[in-house]
């Protein structure tokens, strides 16, 4: 897994802990998050190689927190009081740091959740916390409660609302695994270089440069001066994950269809309940999609129509999209199918609120609008390792060929039916010039796709 001369593959007590944790078949399907639940969400469906699981990355991730945490206690000159105690913890928040994660990872929780629970600020991180709780609970886990809370601490640690540490020694254990800090961690280590590499992009991200330049100074790590590059295309290359693969707009689509067949079937099959009951939600995976296609409700035919689409390649049809300029960025509001119907002319053909979806997708350098390694995100370097001097770089200081913008917004609008595609592609353009006073797409849509049925 990523060896390097300087990281051997190891596992030395791998197995052992997963065997100490994947008690009973429940144990083993939680743990490993499933094999049914991938990593990238519906990306396979656009990409065919992307279909490496959750089980894979929290493997990944398992070996590069052991790797981490290894390389900072043997720093030479430092002793930061690192022992087995820290270094198991720390591999196990690895481990489970994605146990909570729903059907298709992220869509479940961004996507299908807020719609069927009116704006639900439900998180796999919480629930990731419910599940290590109850597979130590459910399987009579003999493990340290100490130890079991900091790996909760440390799933949650990314969230802007986590919890206070229990501890305040070693807080630079909670920036490995989830960085809440600054956002650079072994997690987008390992899916950055799987994704990139399964979707055959050719990234080149050298992670092995920030592990092994990495020191603690007053309980933060802080990364060589030489690697402030480095640390730059860590960001700038999940940004491009993001628009590339992960909202690719066919990926999009997809997306779009299984949260509709998903919230059309949740009150036959209670899907959104079981996000309340670990005992339940553990089952809940992406064969969600089978047991729909299979279920003898007829309750369920628009779900299974729309499954039956996706498998058919009948989907749901990318019109158009546009950036925010950005000097509208900062107030901009959140576009809706209402804006867009506002907008058609009288063409004979009446466009419903039913008939569009509208995709507002954000991508920024994890965060939002302000630059991801600046004073404010705590990014900091330090010269050597002869003094304990750190700061932050500025941006000039390091190119002036470094972005001046770290956030997008694309609005993309799709139409359902086939036949309205061309009234809601007028729509969406007259949309533009009311708001912005111009068509600002970048691409036209062809007239040949216009006129397809």
């Amino acid at each position: 897994m990523f060896a390097t001369k300087k990281f051997p593959g190891y596992s030395v007590d791998l197995f052992k802990t997963i065997n100490a944790l994947c008690v009973g078949a429940e144990g083993l399907k939680v743990v490993t998050d499933s094999v049914f639940i991938d990593i990238s969400g519906v990306t396979h469906m656009v990409y065919p190689g992307a279909v490496h699981s959750r089980f894979e990355h929290s493997l990944g991730v398992y070996w590069l927190a052991g790797a981490a945490i290894n390389m900072i206690k043997n720093l030479p000159g430092e002793d930061l009081g690192i022992d087995h105690f820290d270094i198991q913890t720390v591999k196990l928040a690895g481990l489970l740091h994605d146990v909570g994660h729903g059907p298709f990872s992220h869509v479940f929780e961004r996507e299908f959740l807020p719609r069927v629970l009116n704006g639900c600020q439900w998180s796999h991180e919480e629930m990731s916390r419910k599940m290590i709780e109850h597979i130590a609970d459910e399987h009579y886990i003999e493990i340290e409660r100490e130890m079991l809370n900091k790996v909760e601490e440390m799933v949650v640690a990314s969230k802007e609302n986590a919890p206070s540490k229990s501890s305040k020694e070693k807080l630079f254990l909670y920036d490995i695994v989830a960085n809440g800090r600054n956002g650079i961690d072994v997690d987008k280590f390992d899916y950055m270089v799987r994704d990139s590499r399964a979707c055959r992009l050719g990234y080149e991200f050298q992670f092995p440069r920030l592990l092994e330049n990495m020191r603690v100074i007053d309980d933060e790590i802080c990364y060589r001066a030489k690697e402030c590059l480095t640390v730059h295309k860590l960001f700038y290359m999940r940004a491009d994950l993001h628009r590339t693969v992960y909202t690719h707009a066919k990926v999009k689509a997809i997306e779009l269809m299984i949260v509709d067949a998903l919230t059309k079937a949740n009150d036959e099959l209670q899907i959104a309940p079981s996000i309340q009951d670990p005992a339940t939600y553990w089952k809940l995976d992406d064969t969600i999609i089978k047991t729909i296609e299979t279920h003898p409700s007829p309750k369920l035919k628009e779900s299974k129509d729309l499954i039956q689409r996706i498998r058919r390649r009948e989907l749901y049809q990318f019109c158009n999209e546009f950036s925010v300029p950005k000097e509208k960025l900062e107030h901009f509001k959140t576009v809706t199918p209402q804006d867009i119907i506002c907008s058609q002319k009288s063409c004979g053909v009446t466009i419903k609120e039913e008939d569009i979806v509208v995709a507002n997708v954000k991508i920024d350098m994890t965060r939002g609008r302000n630059n991801p390694v600046d004073r404010r995100t705590r990014c900091l370097f330090s010269q050597d390792y002869e003094t304990n001097d750190k700061f932050t770089i500025e941006d000039e200081r390091i190119s002036h060929l470094l972005p001046s913008g770290h956030q997008d917004m694309i609005v993309r609008v799709y139409s359902k039916k086939p036949e309205l595609f061309a009234a809601v592609c007028e729509a969406f353009d007259n949309f533009q010039v009311k708001t912005y006073g111009k068509i600002i797409q970048v691409h036209a849509t062809p007239e040949k796709k216009k006129h397809q049925r």
